[in-house]
C-alpha cells in the first residue's frame, strides 16, 4: 500500500520539474528571437505578444473544454483582483525584458533572473511559510554571495537586473496562490492587456509609424510573439502549482545560465571575472539545492518499518 501511495504523491512534482525545465529551457533561448525583431521597438513587441497570445489561448481553451472555467473566473471578483495585478506585473516584466534583449543587455537580464530564484526562494520561506534546511539555506548564501559579486561589477544595469527579479518573483507568487488554472488565468490577464496593446498600436499606427514590422520577416515573427511567448508561460504557471515555490526558484536558474552562455558566445558581450565568479558560485549553489531535495525526496519516500 505504500509504493502507490508514494508514487501518487510524487506524480505531481514530477509532472511540475518537467513543466519547469521546459519553460526555463524556452526561456533561456529566448533572446534569438528577440534579437531577430530587434529592430521594432520594444513597446510594440509586447503589445504584438499580448495581441497574437490570445487567438492561440482561445484555442487552447476551446481544446482543453476550459470555456465554463473562464466564465467562472471571469464572474469572480477575488479571482479578477488576483489577475489584474499579475497582468499588470507580467506586463512590466515582459516589456523590461524586450527592451533588455534588444537594446543590448542580455546579461542585465540574466542577472536579474539569476536573483530571482532567490527572490522566490524567500517569498516561499516567509510568505508561504515553506521550511528549509541548512544545507538549502547554504546554497541560498552561497549564490546570494555570487550574485553580490556580479551586482558589483553591473550598477550601471542594476535597476533593469532588480526589477525584472521583483516583477517576475511576485507574479509567480500571486499566480501560485491564485484559485485559477494556468490556461484560464493566463487567457484573462491577456485579454486585461489587451486593450492598452490595441490603443498603443492604433496611436502608433495613426503617427503613421509601420506597426506591422517594416520587412516580410519582422511580420512573420511578430505574428508568431502570441505562441513563442505564451507556451513557456504556460508551462510555468503549471510548474508553480505543482512545486514547492522554493523548488521552482532554484530550477529557474537554467533560464538565466542559457542567457548568460547566449549573451557571451552569440552576441559578444563583456565576459568579466566578476560574471566568472557568479557562475560559479550559482552553480555550486544549485548542487547543494539539488542535493538537500535528493535527501528529503529518500526520507519521503522511505516507507516506515
Amino acid at each position: 500500500m505504500n509504493a502507490p501511495r508514494g508514487k501518487s504523491l510524487t506524480s505531481p512534482s514530477r509532472q511540475g520539474f518537467l513543466y519547469g525545465l521546459a519553460a526555463y529551457g524556452l526561456w533561456g533561448i529566448l533572446p534569438i528571437y528577440f534579437k531577430a525583431i530587434a529592430a521594432v521597438p520594444a513597446v510594440d513587441i509586447v503589445a504584438h505578444r499580448i495581441i497574437w497570445s490570445l487567438p492561440f489561448l482561445a484555442v487552447l481553451i476551446l481544446l482543453g473544454r476550459q470555456s465554463g472555467e473562464l466564465r467562472k473566473a471571469a464572474k469572480s471578483v477575488r479571482t479578477i483582483g488576483f489577475l489584474t495585478i499579475t497582468a499588470a506585473l507580467i506586463g512590466v516584466n515582459w516589456l523590461l525584458y524586450v527592451y533588455a534583449v534588444t537594446s543590448g543587455h542580455i546579461l542585465a537580464a540574466s542577472l536579474g533572473y539569476y536573483l530571482n530564484p532567490l527572490a522566490n526562494v524567500l517569498l516561499g520561506r516567509f510568505i508561504l511559510k515553506e521550511k528549509l534546511g541548512r544545507l538549502q539555506w547554504l546554497a541560498v548564501a552561497v549564490a546570494g554571495a555570487g550574485i553580490a559579486v556580479l551586482a558589483a561589477g553591473a550598477l550601471g544595469q542594476l535597476w533593469l537586473s532588480l526589477s525584472l527579479c521583483a516583477s517576475f518573483a511576485l507574479y509567480g507568487l500571486l499566480r501560485k496562490i491564485a484559485p485559477v488554472e494556468a490556461v484560464v488565468g493566463l487567457t484573462i490577464e491577456t485579454g486585461l492587456l489587451l486593450p492598452l496593446a490595441l490603443l498603443w498600436l492604433g496611436l502608433q499606427a495613426a503617427a503613421g509609424h509601420d506597426v506591422m514590422g517594416a520587412t516580410g520577416n519582422q511580420t512573420l515573427l511578430l505574428t508568431l510573439a502570441g505562441i513563442v511567448s505564451t507556451t513557456p508561460l504556460l508551462l510555468f504557471t503549471a510548474a508553480a502549482r505543482r512545486l514547492r515555490y522554493s523548488t521552482l526558484g532554484m530550477l529557474q536558474f537554467l533560464a538565466p545560465t542559457l542567457q548568460f552562455i547566449l549573451a557571451v558566445a552569440l552576441y559578444g558581450e563583456a565576459f568579466t571575472l566578476a560574471h566568472a565568479i557568479a557562475f560559479g558560485a550559482i552553480w555550486f549553489a544549485l548542487a547543494l539545492y539539488v542535493t538537500a531535495l535528493a535527501r528529503q525526496a529518500r526520507v519521503t519516500l522511505t516507507p516506515p518499518e
